[in-house]
């Protein structure tokens, strides 16, 4: 087994150098970025954007939004290219306030030669912050789309929310702290909803083989991570009943789902609901398998809090796509992009993400995410 990888190693690394050998593989990279508030500069009447505008908090500008795109390209076109010298061919995305600044990211000089179409849906979320889905056209051709609301109630907790109200949220999580948190509940109305992104679904054809992604964002911690887990679970048992219903039309269906579940790899939204497998050899068919749970156990990580890293930026698999067969697309492996200019130089928090801060634009407060495809030639 080892002598069989170390071989398929070689060939890759052949293939990426473009050297001719007896065997050849395509390599696509997919990926996944939290891009932490890309916000643009005007007023939206329908969100709670006004911290982001020349006259908000953030005195968000013309400028600094120009810069954080630039920013971003430069990231999106510079991952996976250790073994695939193209940016990736898929990316999920998240915090995004519209289409409108996913149509300005592409064409940011780094990335507008790479013909990127944008699949996007506008969510419930309260801040307007939505999921998107990112493809190199020549490459992958979507064949539907559709956005899967998540309903979670709170009915111990319903109340119409005021602006009053959602200000006293914000300052809340802005704070970090636990305690203050835990008597605050946000995004909810009158019914007890809890309004949360929605999780984007598209399948099309890539390498003439039908492969579906799922980006999400699952519900964030606000309240505390106990208290607010069963949203998280009820967001993984979506997953699950989407990734069921595309195994019942296909039980070779090949999906990938991802993107900043506010979770580890260990808890239960992913262990009980999603039901992931940490092991190919315990991934059987009809399984999901999460490479990035082998990661975590290593102390490897996607963002920090109070010096603890975890991995809540993941991409998980169906078993066809890491069968042995390479003459179809077969998983390969995946990694975390935490290259040196886009982490904290110096400081306290020396190595972390280097985030937006003080109405500086940044990069982003999580590392991407990205795993390679392989098809033999």
């Amino acid at each position: 087994m080892m002598k069989s990888f170390y071989s398929l190693f070689i060939f890759l690394l052949i293939v990426s150098a473009g050297h001719a050998q007896d065997k050849k593989f395509k390599v696509h990279t997919i990926a996944f970025y939290n891009l932490e508030n890309l916000f643009d500069t005007k007023n939206d009447p329908k969100i709670n954007d006004e911290e982001w505008l020349e006259t908000g908090a953030q005195h968000w500008t013309d400028e600094k939004y120009k810069k954080k795109l630039s920013n971003l390209a430069k990231v999106i076109s510079q991952i996976g290219t250790g073994e695939n010298a193209n940016s990736p061919t898929v990316i999920g995305v998240s915090e995004v306030e519209n289409r409108g600044v996913l149509e300005d990211l592409i064409k940011e000089p780094l990335l507008a030669d790479k013909g990127y179409g944008i699949v996007h849906y506008d969510s419930p979320d309260r801040r307007g912050i939505d999921v998107g889905f990112l493809y190199q056209k020549k490459y992958f051709k979507p064949t539907s789309s559709k956005n899967i609301p998540l309903y979670i109630y709170d009915k111990d907790k319903a109340r119409v929310v005021t602006k009053e109200a959602n200000k006293e949220a914000d300052a809340a999580a802005k704070s970090g702290d636990a305690d203050e948190l835990a008597g605050v509940t946000i995004n909810v109305d009158n019914t007890g909803r809890v309004f949360t992104r929605d999780q984007l679904l598209v399948t099309g054809m890539l390498e003439g083989e039908e492969i579906s992604f799922i980006v999400n964002h699952w519900p964030s911690r606000a309240g505390g991570e106990k208290r607010s887990s069963p949203y998280r679970e009820a967001a993984g048992a979506l997953n699950r009943k989407i990734i069921d219903s595309l195994y019942k039309i296909n039980p070779n269906a090949k999906v990938i789902t991802m993107g900043d579940l506010n979770d580890g790899p260990y808890n239960n939204s992913l262990k009980k609901e999603l039901r992931t497998k940490a092991h190919k050899e315990d991934t059987k068919a009809g399984d999901v398998f999460n490479p990035m749970e082998e990661m975590a156990n290593k102390g490897m990580g996607t963002l920090a809090y109070r010096d603890a890293w975890d991995i809540f930026d993941q991409m998980i698999m169906t078993e066809p796509l890491i069968r042995k067969d390479y003459t179809s697309l077969r998983f390969w492996k995946a990694g975390i992009f935490n290259k040196t200019f886009i982490t904290q130089p110096t400081g306290q928090y020396k190595g972390y993400p280097l985030r937006n801060t003080n109405g500086n634009p940044g990069f982003s407060d999580h590392f991407p995410v990205y795993l390679y495809l392989i098809k033999q030639m």
